[in-house]
């Protein structure tokens, strides 16, 4: 059985393009480009929590570094620099090498230098720390929502909820709605161009992680602001997914794994995001207004303008189920 620095050696050790020093040394060596400011997050992946144990391997690598660029993406950030601890029951070599070939092939879209991390055994769970690079000033923030600006949405929120409700067994999706969900779920899409692209527009931003009302819900308490959302406003992908009409709009209002990007921008601003839509491109969809209110508090309106009734906003770490 290979030793844990063997392993690093084979599957982790890649040479460093925008690093001082990358992986070998006690730490790393990294420097800010001139007028930058460096973003940091970390986020840890746990097995039964985050993805289920007989998740693919290399699926699960690419979204391992995905859902941190991720949030790179949601405050307008090159990502840059990203370290890997893990923790693994065995040192199984081939689902390593899969785990690995996903990890760096996220890597090399999202232009991410791997410098350093850790290895140890226990139970099988992933924790990314990534730097991003913004302009001073620059970045997104979820505190600068104002009343009147309108919230959007990228993509199609919701599939990838979906997707894990088929593995789950809780609905039977079909072709080809099940390849797209399962997608999704498994190889998340990070907005980055999208975030770079938001600066100087947007006035907040988040990525959807949790659920789109309770991420939408963050922006709203920072902000001090409350919204106003259409349930017919909402990209209907996930309903048309799902023939379980109840099921399929809990995956989109509260679902979260989707990695999609929701932001407010000044609504007079409305048509430089639908022309952003074009050049991308990428589907963005108005789905509300920002209002006053008590900080955080969402009303989802039906097609006749009044409010319905929910039974959840989004995922809960400490209670029951997958995220």
């Amino acid at each position: 059985m290979p030793s844990e620095f063997a392993l690093i050696d084979r599957y982790f050790r890649r040479p460093a393009r925008n690093a001082v020093l990358g992986v070998g040394d006690d730490g790393a060596i990294v420097r800010p480009r001139p007028g930058m400011d460096i973003v940091v997050s970390t986020d840890m992946l746990v097995a039964g929590t985050h993805f289920l144990p007989n998740a693919d391997p290399a699926g699960l690598g690419w979204k391992t570094l995905a859902v941190n660029v991720s949030d790179m993406a949601a405050m307008g950030a090159e990502p840059r620099w990203a370290l890997l601890a893990a923790a693994l029951p065995a040192a199984t070599e081939s689902w390593i090498a899969a785990f690995a070939e996903g990890f760096f092939a996220c890597a090399g879209e999202f232009g991410v230098d791997v410098i350093g991390g850790d290895t140890t055994k226990g139970p099988r769970n992933f924790c990314v720390t990534i730097f991003g690079e913004v302009p001073e000033g620059k970045a997104l923030l979820r505190s600068g929502a104002r009343r009147g600006d309108e919230v959007w949405v990228s993509g199609a929120p919701g599939l990838a909820a979906l997707g894990l409700a088929h593995l789950q067994g809780r609905t039977v999706l079909c072709e080809p709605a099940l390849t797209s969900c399962l997608a999704a779920l498994h190889r998340p899409q990070p907005r980055v161009a999208l975030g770079l692209a938001l600066r100087g527009l947007a006035n907040s931003a988040i990525d959807i992680s949790d659920g789109l009302l309770a991420d939408i819900g963050h922006i709203l308490e920072e902000s001090g602001v409350a919204a106003s959302l259409h349930q017919d406003r909402m990209p209907p992908d996930a309903l048309q997914a799902c023939n379980d009409t109840a099921l399929a709009q809990d995956c989109l209002l509260a679902g979260g794994d989707d990695y999609e990007l929701a932001f407010t921008v000044p609504a007079e601003r409305h048509a430089e995001v639908e022309a952003l839509a074009n050049t991308l491109p990428l589907a963005l969809t108005c789905i509300g207004t920002v209002t006053a209110g008590d900080a955080g508090q969402i009303a989802v309106l039906d097609a006749n303008g009044a409010p319905l009734s929910l039974e959840r906003r989004g995922y809960d770490h400490f209670g029951s189920g997958m995220a």
